[in-house]
């Protein structure tokens, strides 16, 4: 019997043990995660009002209840815990899909300030994750500056323009939802530092940001003259195409008076940020041009734009991971279709999948087709694999070193804990935002439950 470790229960994580289990009818596979929840950014990434998108939980669970899977949450592998040359001792393969766990940086002055974020931290909060802190995002905000323009950058933009009767029916924890209903944000700038034919967010997100209640939209016809993609449509995919389409059609409605106004530009490039009393007070650009080589240059002309909180949104980046080799240029483990490569030579029985494996780019389905690879090669190293080592009980070993995994059943009292507490908030389901609710939540598990 082959036994398998999946560091990781987010999509990557969830499809290498769905792969593992329909091509290999003997093996058992433990999906280990460090949060007592399973499935990753689908959980704690998605905005909230994406209801679709969260849906695709109840695929991954289907997996997750799969009789030769077991999830095994609150497990940190590495530095604090489980060491990996231990988690390797336990099983015959660990697949590592742990993602890319951090966000990459402006590198320009001022970008420490307090009410400097990385989107990723804002998502984070809104989201629930038990780290995440509640810095007090919004007090005293009256214009917000989001950098990037991606599919991220536009979740955080509608976040920050939605009102109470939008998120309340979503899953956001209560303090959360309480932050963002006394918000006074007026002014929203989406900023990006080239054009709107370049930008990467998807024409569905993009489409989100019009016609939402309360919240005017701006769009400057003179930086969409500035793109020569704008004007040669035809020479566009037609995903930027179509994301040009919406943006001249705003273009062309005169703003409507609304308490917010979200504004997308683009052709700025952030080069400070400004302090006023202590904190951020304004960004400012310097004015970019098309360089006629696919990229953009500079024109030494600057706008200050006023932001008491600005949230960087430029990407993902992978962090090293103890005991495996790194690549820092990427952000990446070095690998062969998924097989660690340490030294020029493949690592027995170590295998990552996900961005870990090939950066943070694709969607969630891209993670399918990725796995799936990584899955193969270790299946054909299973007979080596098998002949190595005969790993002992690995959830005795676990508890014995220190950790007190939370399994399915504890998971699902989470669910019960989370849905109990949207009833008595008149709400749906709402998320325990903590640590210790969380992990109390868990050990009710082996409580009886009320009728």
């Amino acid at each position: 019997m082959l036994r398998v470790a999946v560091v990781g229960s987010g999509p990557s994580g969830v499809y290498t043990a769905q792969n593992l289990v329909q091509l290999d009818s003997d093996v058992r596979v433990d999906v280990i995660d460090r949060l007592p929840c399973p499935y990753g950014l689908v959980r704690y990434g998605v905005a909230p009002d994406h209801e679709k998108i969260k849906s695709l939980q109840n695929n991954l669970r289907t997996v997750l209840e799969h009789e030769r899977v077991r999830f095994l949450g609150a497990v940190r592998v590495g530095p604090g815990g489980l060491p990996a040359a231990r988690l390797r001792e336990l099983y015959h393969a660990v697949v590592y899909c742990v993602g890319a766990a951090t966000d990459r940086h402006l590198g320009i002055p001022g970008e420490d300030l307090p009410g400097s974020w990385s989107a990723t931290q804002f998502v984070s909060w809104y989201s629930a994750h038990p780290d995440a802190a509640d810095d007090g995002f919004l007090q005293d905000v009256r214009s917000a500056v989001v950098i990037g323009v991606g599919n991220v950058a536009v979740d955080v933009t509608r976040m920050l323009a939605r009102g109470p009767a939008e998120l309340s029916p979503t899953d956001m924890p209560q303090a959360a939802l309480r932050a963002l209903a006394a918000s006074r944000v007026g002014d929203i700038h989406m900023v990006g530092r080239r054009g709107p034919s370049q930008a990467r967010f998807t024409t569905k997100e993009l489409r989100e940001l019009g016609g939402l209640p309360g919240a005017g939209l701006l769009v400057d016809p003179a930086e969409l003259a500035l793109d020569p993609g704008c004007a040669d449509l035809a020479s566009l995919p037609p995903a930027r195409r179509r994301n040009v389409e919406v943006l001249r059609g705003w273009a062309q409605v005169p703003p409507e008076d609304a308490p917010r106004r979200i504004r997308l530009r683009f052709f700025l490039r952030p080069v400070e940020l400004l302090a006023d009393g202590g904190r951020v007070g304004a960004v400012r650009f310097e004015r970019t041009e098309p360089d006629g080589r696919g990229g953009v240059r500079g024109t030494g002309q600057f706008e200050d734009v006023e932001a008491q909180l600005v949230l960087r949104s430029v990407g993902y980046r992978g962090l090293p991971l103890e005991g495996l080799p790194f690549d820092a240029s990427s952000g990446t483990v070095p690998h062969r279709a998924g097989r660690v490569v340490r030294a020029g030579t493949v690592a027995p029985g170590e295998y990552v999948a996900g961005w870990i494996k090939r950066g943070p780019t694709g969607v969630i389905g891209t993670n399918r087709p990725c796995a799936k690879e990584t899955v193969l090669s270790l299946l054909d190293d299973a007979s080596a694999l098998v002949r190595e080592r005969a790993p002992q009980d690995p959830v005795a070993a676990l508890r014995a070193a220190g950790a007190e995994p939370v399994e399915w059943p504890g998971w699902q009292a989470i669910e019960r804990a989370e849905a109990a507490l949207g009833a008595s908030l008149g709400r749906g389901v709402v998320k325990l935002a903590d640590w210790g609710s969380l992990l109390a939540a868990a050990r009710s598990a082996g409580a009886p439950q009320a009728p």
